[in-house]
């Protein structure tokens, strides 16, 4: 599933190609996609909007539209957005249509069926369900060392299952929290509420770090219109992992072979010696 980085980077795609874009007309072709809403509903709101900017909160992309909507898209495992000239073809598994002035259509296609959208009122976004109970932003002025301390001394539970909560840390999933806690030298399976404050420290900068990292790679990269994948993002990137799906390979610290248990039904990986509890 796209994390944090991969999120942030098709967000910033969509904004550069479709901010000032009207919706001229919208199609829903999964009901499922947006369960709250009709694909009659769904038209008739977006028809003429406009798209005032592209962005994101935890891994939902966020259209905000000129008529006081925001359209959320939660990309789960295989939705991506393709940005199609209008004689194209419609790609297999096509989910959600949007038509633009110019003659482009905005397509929304997802294999697996796991991706979601809803549309809701702008004034009301910071209450939906969605989005109320995540923690603050990894790089916003509330998420600081003090923050993180506090969520990790209220838990008992495994660090790693702590990092995955997107109630205490917002963005990052199985891949970077992996990531996260070997740069900070950091055993995954550790008590949260044990850990010193130095290691807080540590790991709250490695989180910054890890995740500014990937997102500054990802900005590098050329974006095809035609194919705003996010696991294309994270592709990229998945040459620079210095630990997840290396198993068995030398730690490149220590060069102490690098393992995989399973937890809580995935694989985390981690170097013995390094991450010490």
């Amino acid at each position: 599933m796209p994390e944090l980085p991969e999120v942030e980077l098709v967000a910033r795609s969509l904004d550069r190609l479709l901010r000032g874009q009207r919706i001229t007309s919208a199609k829903l072709l999964r009901a499922g996609l947006e369960p709250e809403s009709t694909p009659r509903a769904f038209a008739h709101l977006l028809r003429g909007a406009s798209v005032e900017g592209v962005g994101r909160r935890g891994k939902h992309v966020l259209f905000a539209l000129d008529n006081g909507r925001v359209l959320l898209a939660h990309l789960r495992m295989t939705g991506r957005f393709l940005l199609l000239a209008d004689d194209r073809p419609l790609p297999k598994h096509t989910h959600a249509l949007f038509r633009l002035d110019g003659g482009r259509r905005l397509v929304f296609t997802d294999q697996r069926h796991f991706g979601l959208m809803k549309l809701a009122r702008a004034t009301e976004l910071e209450h939906l369900k969605e989005l109320r109970d995540l923690a603050p932003e990894p790089f916003s002025e509330e998420f600081t060392p003090d923050y993180l301390a506090r969520v990790l001394t209220r838990t008992r539970r495994a660090l790693k299952s702590v990092l995955l909560d997107q109630t205490k840390v917002t963005g990052l999933g199985n891949i970077y929290a992996s990531e996260v806690l070997f740069l900070a030298r950091t055993n995954p399976f550790a008590i949260a509420s044990e850990l010193p404050r130095r290691r807080v420290t540590r790991l709250h900068r490695a989180i910054l770090d890890v995740l500014g990292e990937a997102i500054k790679h990802g900005s590098t990269m050329s974006v095809d219109p035609a194919d705003i994948d996010a696991s294309y993002f994270g592709g990229g990137y998945a040459g620079r992992w210095r630990i997840y799906e290396r198993e068995g390979e030398p730690c490149p610290n220590c060069r102490a072979p690098i393992r995989r248990l399973t937890h809580a039904g995935r694989s985390t990986y981690f170097c013995p010696r390094c991450q010490r509890f």
